[in-house]
């Protein structure tokens, strides 16, 4: 089976199951989002929105960022883990956007992730869930994950990953397609002790199909 089957038998399950999918992270305006986003390194969701329903009382606009002092900042967002590096990221993305974007957020890739802090995973995420751009896929733990269980990359590397898939999923659901796999790793196909049994379509996973094979060599290894 190749790629491009695999994606086309899991795509519409997917989408019958998750349908529009909202953001999993609270925010009011763009710049609220990539700060969001920027907190939830090696942090869940939850978490982070946890951090900015305080954060985002007092931060709107990077200006709100430039009048905090750092150690304020350190504060609010030391339980997302890295903290400080965090914090002195935030604070030099608020002075770039202030200096070289006039406060406003870009809307464009490659000015994007010139900010600190801003890689393809958060500029993706700003682009398609704030103005439907879409110039990328999403790239997290899930969606790494959940892409070599099923077989449509082989990679570890982010940026590799979110090549491939380009090549395999139409561009009008390059956004859709990582909230899908982002909602299914969280709930099914989990990191550890997936839900193999309650999920209908991991019959199209190449991780499974590696698993039954395993399964079968030993089965006939002990009958020897």
């Amino acid at each position: 089976m190749t790629k491009k089957e695999r994606f086309n038998l899991i795509f519409p399950y997917l989408q019958e199951r998750y349908g529009k999918p909202k953001c999993a992270l609270d925010f009011e305006t763009s710049y609220q989002l990539m700060i969001a986003v920027i907190l939830s390194a090696q942090c869940t969701d939850a978490r982070v929105n946890i951090v900015t329903k305080e954060l985002f009382k007092v931060v709107k606009t990077p200006e709100d960022i430039h009048n905090m002092d750092l150690e304020t900042l350190e504060k609010y967002i030391k339980s997302t883990g890295f903290y400080r590096n965090k914090a002195k990221n935030i604070k030099l993305n608020a002075e770039q956007v202030l200096n070289e974007y006039n406060g406003k957020i870009p809307k464009k890739m490659d000015e994007l992730v010139k900010l600190a802090g801003v890689g393809r995973k958060t500029a993706n995420v700003v682009l398609g869930e704030v103005w439907g751009i879409s110039e990328g896929i999403v790239v997290d733990t899930h969606v790494k994950r959940l892409s070599k269980r099923m077989g449509l990359t082989k990679s570890d590397n982010p940026e590799i990953i979110e090549r491939e898939l380009m090549k395999i999923v139409p561009k009008k659901y390059w956004f859709v397609f990582s909230h899908y796999l982002i909602l299914y790793g969280r709930e099914v196909s989990t990191a550890i002790n997936p839900k193999c049994d309650i999920c209908i379509i991991n019959k199209y996973f190449n991780y499974c199909e590696k698993e039954k094979a395993e399964k079968q060599r030993k089965k006939v290894a002990k009958k020897k």
